[in-house]
């Protein structure tokens, strides 16, 4: 608890007011399903389950509808049957709205926790950080061959002269930029009806994401290198099934970039992967769009400028591996200690092995990568549902990945 009465999530995180709560021994149970309490939530004395259920809830527009007749009794092996009088409940033992706190806030807030607490630390590398880094490095070598020596089975690359060729993304209306603007404009009616020009047999064709069986190829042995990568840490696998699930599909597509992030050529705009090179517009030709592939880009730059060294690089991503606010997370708290014992060793690799004044802005630079990166992992989950809905190319794992949990 903070020193101004409120109560802090599992992140850390102050959530609204608690009241103190009595000095017994007598368990504490929650209000709405009967399970054992956590402390009083949003004005109320509830569970885990039951503050995130309503927390979630009135985030969006809840929208519940009793299926049977508007009075089910909540327990805490029936709390998920019925939404609509979970909610009703919630509200009825005065659960208030008032009280949850925005995504900006709750993550401004958990950043400013583990500032200070990372600031509190000693600047030194123990034995077990140097082996935490270690054990990082072995995991990110034996998965990720940068040469890309054992990606030979995919379909080869369509550079179809449907978009422009320009390494970068170009803002500028030309008539090619128009033309993926209809593009883009048909995937969000729903439809790709759009036709080249006719061919040499005078008959018009439908145009076809070229670069998406490749794309897919590439995107599903990421994910596969990835999963390998996360199964070789200790505290990974000494997780619940459920929980690595749910940390996989958080992160891929963050760590995804990452991995080609130390293959990218800042001068050129190109990804080096051994034999393989890849521009934006492979993406474009994938059916990506822009309002994604700019701020991907400009992410890639700002990164690669910061000169990371592989441990920086290992440590980044393991930190997005172990982030205890993915939708199905429940070993909050472990995940979120592991976490904190990463951005230490990180805040603390730095200060031992960099010089210079940029030095004291990096972990923060780096921290504020990783948040950039989830505003991304978002648009990238819509817009790969949306190619699917077009052009049926998406392999089972991807769609596996992109899927939410209920």
């Amino acid at each position: 608890m903070s020193s101004d009465g409120r109560e802090l999530d599992d992140s850390g995180v102050e959530e609204g007011p608690r009241e103190e709560p009595e000095e017994d021994d007598e368990p504490k149970l929650c209000q709405v399903c009967g399970d054992s309490a956590t402390g009083y939530h949003f004005n109320a004395m509830t569970c885990e389950g039951c503050k995130g259920f309503f927390r979630r809830a009135m985030k969006g527009a809840p929208n519940f509808r009793c299926a049977f007749t508007n009075n089910c009794v909540i327990t805490k092996s029936n709390r998920r049957q019925c939404q609509s009088c979970r909610l009703k409940k919630c509200l009825s033992i005065g659960m208030l709205k008032e009280l949850i706190m925005s995504d900006e806030a709750v993550e401004k807030r958990r950043m400013l926790i583990r500032k200070k607490k990372l600031s509190e630390e000693p600047a030194l590398l123990t034995q077990k950080q140097e082996a935490l880094i270690q054990e990082l490095l072995t995991a990110h070598t034996k998965t990720f061959d940068m040469t890309f020596s054992d990606f030979r089975q995919f379909r080869p690359l369509d550079r179809d002269a449907v978009y422009p060729q320009e390494p970068s993304v170009s803002h500028q209306h030309s008539p090619e930029t128009e033309r993926m603007e209809d593009v883009e404009e048909a995937i969000r009616h729903g439809s790709y009806l759009a036709q080249t020009e006719e061919d040499e047999n005078s008959k018009e064709r439908k145009l076809k994401f070229t670069s998406l069986p490749h794309i897919t190829d590439l995107s599903t042995y990421m994910i596969q290198k990835v999963t390998s990568y996360a199964k070789l840490i200790k505290t990974f696998r000494a997780l619940s099934i459920e929980d690595q699930i749910a940390l996989l599909k958080g992160c891929a597509f963050e760590i995804v970039q990452m991995r080609f992030n130390m293959l990218f050529n800042e001068k050129t705009g190109i990804w080096e992967c051994g034999s393989l090179k890849y521009c934006m517009n492979d993406a474009q030709r994938a059916g990506f769009q822009r309002h994604l592939l700019d701020p991907l880009m400009k992410f890639h730059y700002r990164l690669r400028r910061l000169g990371l060294d592989e441990e920086e690089y290992v440590l980044m991503q393991a930190i997005s591996l172990f982030s205890p606010d993915r939708p199905g997370v429940t070993q909050h708290r472990e995940i979120d200690e592991f976490q904190e014992i990463l951005a230490l060793t990180l805040k603390n690799y730095i200060s031992v092995k960099r010089s210079g004044p940029e030095k004291q802005l990096l972990f923060p630079k780096i921290m504020a990568c990783l948040t950039e990166m989830r505003t991304m992992n978002e648009e990238h989950t819509k817009q790969v549902l949306q190619i699917q809905d077009i052009q049926p190319e998406m392999s089972p794992l991807i769609l596996e990945i992109v899927s939410r949990q209920c």
